[in-house]
């Protein structure tokens, strides 16, 4: 039996067109999804639209919309977005679904029968921008939320569910010592770990109608409040698959979102008497030319207007190749252009033009050696980087041995045997770039065996 391997990318929220570094999470966990394929396993992949969080609320207002017609608007283009990213996802849960309604509302009776969650008046800074309230200890020197500086919290003071995350505080940090919940990387485990040493604070997960502007899940059996955004967001991994697929293999986030994911949900989970994810792995940020991508700076990067320019396959080398897996990485265009034409033009794209152009010539035929993909530390560890530098390591030999062997020079029997090799290397690679860049892989692989002919340039030059 193929063994079951689910995978999640985080639930982004739909205020906004996505943007290049949801296409970087969107790539990463595609290559892992590609891979396990290939090893056989079966693979669900998933991800969907954060939707009833107040931002959304708030930025529909401002762009004259209802709500629902807001969100349905832009959760369209993130699924656009993965469709020209060629990401295989197979859920795109809504968070505004009816199905995502109905589990949210069972997790919430779960942990409400567990005596989990109880009800008091609250008084707290809140950050609209992470959607969640914090302490003043918790924030930076001016007072403001790390993640948003610059942007003045909320102060909230009204009755609220609470859940009680304190009682849940020795059984988390067991599970993410022990790896039972493992995260990725080690820095980010200690991190967490760290964080677990200090008294855990029951938190509010509720909303009253009027803050939430009667936006969000209803709480059952209380028709003035809704769910805190967090407590049914991250119930999109479960709601948005059956429960044969639950529990989550590996949920790929960004750093910020780390202790929702690590400490909230699987304190949530165990309360409901559910099983907790397997895995966790936090990758860093995309900056703009070394700066933070900001609508005030101007710098956002439309993912949509990279590919038209240099194409998919560029774009996703460039993310897996450049940026590194766990620490915040740069996008620079200028950069982007360097490795399109070095790496994937000349390198790769030159070389498969040389070797089935004059394999063509001899009228050369070749049955490829079939391949089995074998389980890798690398791609266990997230080190995509590692690995597309192992393969271009391999492009690299094959072009010195074309150049310093010069097959247009040799006689037919001499050229037939290197040529031979040489498109037998090259199909290997091309499956070995399956995860990465599977369109380039797919013409890769069918012009390196049998009757071969030309290959059309894989990345053609660019247009200035």
């Amino acid at each position: 039996m193929p063994k079951k391997f689910y995978i999640t990318a985080a639930i982004p929220y739909v205020n906004a067109a996505p943007h290049i570094g949801h296409a970087l999470e969107f790539i990463q966990v595609d290559a892992l999804a590609r891979y396990h394929k290939l090893l056989g396993d079966k693979v669900t992949a998933l991800t969907g639209g954060d939707e009833n969080a107040l931002k959304n609320v708030q930025a529909a207002e401002k762009a004259g919309f209802p709500t629902q017609v807001f969100v349905d608007k832009n959760a369209k283009l993130f699924e656009e977005l993965l469709t020209k990213l060629n990401c295989q996802f197979d859920v795109f849960q809504k968070g505004s679904s009816a199905s995502h309604f109905k589990s949210s509302q069972e997790l919430w009776n779960r942990c409400f029968e567990k005596g989990d969650i109880y009800k008091k008046n609250y008084e707290g800074l809140y950050c609209v921008g992470c959607e969640t309230f914090y302490t003043e200890d918790e924030l930076n020197e001016k007072g403001e939320c790390a993640e948003h500086p610059g942007k003045k919290l909320d102060k909230v003071s009204e009755s609220n569910y609470f859940f009680k995350l304190s009682s849940y505080q020795s059984q988390l940090v067991q599970l993410i010592s022990s790896d039972k919940l493992k995260i990725s990387p080690d820095f980010r485990k200690a991190e967490i770990l760290n964080f677990l040493k200090e008294p855990l604070r029951d938190i509010s997960v509720s909303r009253s109608n009027e803050r939430a502007k009667n936006w969000g899940v209803p709480i059952p059996n209380d028709p003035t409040q809704r769910m805190y955004v967090w407590f049914d967001a991250l119930n999109i991994y479960r709601s948005g698959v059956p429960d044969s697929t639950w529990p989550a293999d590996l949920h790929v986030i960004g750093k910020g979102i780390i202790r929702f994911h690590t400490v909230y949900w699987p304190a949530f989970l165990l309360s409901a008497g559910l099983a907790i994810p397997k895995a966790v792995m936090a990758h860093g940020y995309l900056t703009v030319d070394g700066q933070k991508m900001s609508k005030t700076v101007g710098n956002i990067i439309d993912p949509l207007e990279i590919i038209k320019k240099y194409g998919v396959d560029a774009l996703r080398y460039y993310l897996l190749r450049e940026i590194p897996p766990f620490d915040d990485g740069d996008f620079s265009c200028r950069r982007l252009d360097e490795v399109y034409s070095s790496d994937l033009a000349n390198e790769l794209g030159n070389l498969v033009m040389r070797i089935t152009t004059l394999a063509e010539k001899d009228g050369l035929e070749v049955t490829s050696t079939p391949y089995t993909l074998h389980p890798t530390p690398l791609f266990n560890t997230f080190q995509f980087n590692t690995i597309l530098e192992d393969i271009w390591k391999k492009i690299k030999i094959l072009n010195k041995q074309t150049d310093d062997f010069a097959p247009w020079k040799k006689n037919s029997i001499e050229r037939k045997e290197f040529l031979t090799n040489s498109l037998n290397e090259i199909h290997k690679i091309g499956f070995e770039l399956q995860p990465f860049l599977p369109e380039t892989a797919e013409k890769i692989l069918k012009t390196t065996t049998g009757k071969i002919t030309k290959i059309s340039p894989l990345f053609p030059r660019l247009v200035k």
